[in-house]
């Protein structure tokens, strides 16, 4: 009779690892909005590379300006729903799932992030601008990159990894 083989948790399916991470996540979103709110003028285009640019202004609503026109604390209440709903996912996703609970990961990280904005200064720092002569992205921000990039990493893991029998 063989032994039945158990994988290894992944690194972020793991409490310590995650928090560290999430930690260290928020703390470099952090530095850089204060960095950018101390040094970058406000609502004034600084370019980096073509189609990219530097932009600070100050987003009332959540992710990329949406909801912007609704009441504060019904998005801080919002964000930490979304926050506990993350939680409890990254709780009930197989501990193999190392693509999903990165992706969870960077969505707590940038969802705190943002938060902290929210408490501080009533509203989230944004800076990053992709553009063209016609068309411009929403100014967005770290935090805002690492939950789009956490969603796709959850996507990913649902689309490409093998999943298990009676999952």
């Amino acid at each position: 009779m063989t032994e039945p083989t158990h994988a290894r948790p992944a690194l972020f399916a793991r409490p310590a690892p995650i928090l560290f991470f999430i930690a260290a996540a928020v703390l470099i979103d952090q530095i850089v909005k204060i960095a950018v709110d101390h040094y970058l003028p406000l609502q004034e285009a600084v370019p980096v590379i073509p189609m990219l640019a530097l932009y600070r202004t100050y987003n009332l609503g959540v992710a990329f300006s949406m909801l912007s026109g609704m009441d504060g604390w019904f998005i801080v209440g919002m964000r930490l729903v979304i926050v506990a709903f993350v939680v409890w996912l990254w709780y009930r996703t197989a501990k193999d799932r190392w693509l999903a609970h990165l992706g969870y990961a960077l969505i707590i990280a940038g969802a705190i992030g943002n938060l902290v904005d929210r408490f501080a200064y009533g509203h989230v720092i944004d800076y990053i601008l992709f553009y063209t002569a016609s068309w411009s992205f929403a100014v967005f921000n770290l935090a805002d990159s690492f939950i789009t990039i956490g969603a796709a990493c959850v996507i990913l893991d649902e689309l490409l990894l093998p999943k298990k029998a009676g999952r």
